[in-house]
């Protein structure tokens, strides 16, 4: 979808018309429910493309199944979801074949997931940040995968300039959602995440780099609150407006590097 304030401005609208008929069937609104266009170019598209159709699918975090409903509906594939909300469960169940509570910061999370065997792809969007060792956590998950099978993950950028220009402020602001949601207790630029998946011995097979200029992003105030001079020299950075990475990963080879792919080309 191409970026315009016309665009953004029927993604608002959407996005609103959505919240309204959530509230209105459900009573209330998850913090983590929300809205995906398969059209656009976000992060929750992005990995609904690249899990594919008709897979024995595991997705982990999958919170109130904002993502979990394209892959059950649009895509065919059989979902089991792990989640440690009850909230979140809830809305979850209808979405999927089989729900599990789990705890992904017990050191052995995985025995809860023994009986329902290995599976073709396991998604783990935007959790891991969430995580207090992500490194073990990805690690175990690609244990999960059966042969030929692959991992879809997203993350938050934390080198985007938007953050950059809250450090230079000195104000690390911690928000409900976002960049700098309150509830992130790790934070990766571009270099990390590649040694993320290296160290869990997982080749990156494609790649998808959500961009967003400063002035879209939730940290905009601070971002303005920067000299022009400053800001131009900011935005030079090859990542800079990289705001969300999505990967997917298999046991195999060979692996791109996330560093060597060109912003606009990385899809």
């Amino acid at each position: 979808m191409i970026d315009s304030p016309m665009n953004r401005i029927l993604i608002r609208a959407r996005s609103l018309i959505f919240k309204l008929k959530t509230r209105f069937h459900s009573g209330s609104l998850h913090r983590y429910e929300y809205l995906v266009d398969l059209a656009d170019d976000s992060a929750p598209a992005s990995v609904v493309r690249f899990v594919g159709q008709d897979r024995k699918v595991l997705e982990i975090g999958a919170g109130p199944g904002s993502i979990t409903r394209f892959l059950s509906g649009k895509n065919r594939c059989h979902v089991t979801a792990a989640e440690v909300d009850d909230s979140a469960i809830e809305k979850l169940r209808q979405f999927c074949d089989r729900v599990i509570k789990l705890d992904l910061n017990a050191p052995n999370w995985t025995d809860s997931l023994q009986e329902e065997g290995l599976f073709e792809v396991v998604v783990i969007a935007d959790v891991l940040e969430h995580l207090y060792d992500p490194w073990q956590v990805l690690q175990d998950a690609k244990r999960l995968l059966a042969p030929g099978g692959h991992l879809v993950v997203s993350l938050p950028h934390a080198a985007h300039c938007a953050i950059v220009a809250c450090l230079i402020e000195g104000d690390f602001e911690y928000r409900d959602w976002g960049l700098l949601d309150r509830t992130h207790i790790r934070f990766f630029g571009m270099r990390n995440i590649q040694n993320l998946f290296d160290g869990a011995g997982l080749s990156i097979v494609d790649a998808h780099f959500v961009v967003k200029a400063p002035e879209q992003t939730e940290l905009v105030a601070h971002w303005n609150n920067l000299p022009a001079p400053l800001r131009a020299m900011l935005a030079l950075g090859p990542h800079a407006k990289v705001y969300q990475v999505v990967v997917k990963a298999t046991a195999g080879s060979p692996a791109l590097k996330l560093t060597e792919l060109p912003v606009s080309t990385a899809m």
